[in-house]
């Protein structure tokens, strides 16, 4: 009896076929994407930390902080109100270092996983599910949908089409609103748009970030992660062969095929992958992770769950399509420890350790000393030789305070104006004020002095150094 020939296993080689995505116009229905509804457990992580996002997005400008909400970015008195702190352009370098540990942080977490951000928790991607969520839910599944497109008009595909674009223009307000109750009161903010009483300005811009969240989540979508987003572009400088990304296993799903659930596949020559399309189906950005890393994923998940599912229908093991590393698909072994994840780490870590120092040792009072500019110095009636000064006090804090005035390192002097002041919180006072001194008390034309402000509630002081002028 003649020995049993099995089919050889064809080579693993993918060929992948170039397509050049920008003649591909994206907003004609019949090249649109339709993003396949899949469910599983990264499908799950990305929903509640969409909703987490949209819900503190949407409750922060509502909590009430005292005589303010907790959350307000005042422009018009140039203050930041993050819960009891105020930040006042004199303490923006706090920004920058907010736009530092940004900067490092995503450069940390995109060496180590990824575009998780993308895929996980950028407001492009999170609006955009939010989005197809309601077209689903209006306009059926990804196979109604596309029939629906392709059919002519009737009044069925007329009123689904009026009620999801009315729900995506509905959360395109709701999402304007809310961004510009983070820079005015919300309450007034409601109040006065829907009764007609708010400025032209407040109505232009609700209506611009209504027509741009509108646009970027219902008709832009993919285009925004491969056309215009340079996070996109800039993303493949921070991976490495040991960073996490969404990956297929050649090894063990080539070659593919279909075939039944009760058959030997490998028997036939088959790998694991039985060619079901899905992955690219639940994709939101459309593209066949079979061919390997592409930029234009966002590490979603959405096709791992779905392999994961045909999977355990063919009772196969789960991990055809997962999160791995380059490494690991070529058979090595992944280093987490490398030196450039470090070193993103420890900078992080310095610039934020750095952030909260500032933080905590920011100074609930300022003190600005202006000069007179009209003169160096002055004679006054008695002789006596006088600089006049202008302070600038903030008083920084929420509460009244009182605050001492005083004035180093210049012996014999004599103070003319007010020593003791109150300020209301979030004030800024000015008091002007002259420094008079006997002539013959001077040894050099100019002396360094400095203007001292203190709280004697809280022992809190600030000092600022100025110059006192005289003739030899």
């Amino acid at each position: 009896m003649g020995q049993q020939q099995h089919p050889q296993k064809k080579s693993q080689t993918i060929k992948v076929k170039t397509v050049d995505v920008g003649d591909v116009d994206r907003f004609n229905p019949r090249n649109r994407i339709y993003v396949r509804k899949t469910d599983g457990i990264w499908t799950q992580l990305r929903r509640r930390m969409g909703w987490v996002m949209m819900l503190l997005f949407l409750v922060l400008p509502w909590i009430p902080w005292g005589e303010r909400q907790a959350v307000l970015f005042d422009l018009a008195e140039r203050k930041f109100h993050v819960f009891g702190l105020t930040i006042w352009p004199q303490d923006l370098i706090l920004l920058a270092f907010i736009l530092m540990m940004a900067a490092f942080g995503l450069f940390f977490v995109t060496t180590f996983l990824g575009r998780v951000w993308c895929g996980y928790m950028c407001p492009q991607s999170v609006w955009t599910f939010i989005f197809i969520w309601f077209e689903e839910k209006i306009e059926g599944a990804r196979n109604k949908r596309i029939k629906m497109d392709k059919a002519p008009w009737s009044w069925d595909k007329l009123w689904r089409k009026t009620a999801k674009h009315s729900a995506w223009i509905g959360v395109s307000l709701l999402t304007s609103l809310t961004f510009l109750s983070y820079f005015n009161s919300t309450s007034d903010l409601y109040i006065d748009f829907f009764s007609g009483s708010a400025t032209f300005t407040v109505y232009f811009w609700a209506l611009f970030f209504t027509g741009a969240t509108y646009g970027n989540a219902g008709w832009m979508r993919e285009i925004m992660c491969l056309h215009m987003c340079p996070y996109a572009r800039f993303q493949s400088v921070m991976f490495d062969t040991d960073t996490f990304i969404v990956g297929y296993n050649t090894d063990r799903g080539e070659t593919r095929g279909p075939r039944g659930r009760k058959q030997d596949h490998k028997a036939l020559g088959l790998g694991d992958c039985i060619d079901c399309n899905l992955c690219v189906q639940v994709c939101p950005t459309g593209i066949d992770i079979r061919n390997g890393l592409q930029y234009e994923c966002i590490n979603c998940g959405a096709c791992i769950d779905a392999c994961d599912e045909v999977m355990t229908k063919m009772h196969y093991p789960k991990g055809l399509i997962s999160y791995t590393t380059e490494r690991n698909l070529n058979g090595g072994k992944s280093n987490v420890a490398r030196p450039k994840l470090i070193g993103y780490g420890v900078a992080f870590a310095v610039i934020l350790a750095a952030f909260f120092y500032m933080l905590v040792n920011l100074s609930p009072l300022q003190l600005d000393v202006l000069r007179d500019r009209n003169s160096l110095y002055r004679e006054n009636a008695s002789g006596l030789i006088e600089n006049v000064y202008t302070l600038k006090l903030i008083n920084k804090s929420e509460q009244q305070q009182i605050f001492n005035l005083s004035l180093l390192q210049l012996d014999g002097h004599q103070w003319q104006g007010p020593q003791q002041v109150v300020i209301n919180g979030g004030e800024v006072l000015t008091v002007p004020i002259s420094i008079a001194i006997e002539p013959g008390s001077l040894t050099k034309p100019v002396v360094t002095v400095i203007f001292k402000l203190t709280n004697p509630t809280t022992n809190a002081t600030v000092e600022q150094e100025s110059r006192f002028f005289s003739r030899i």
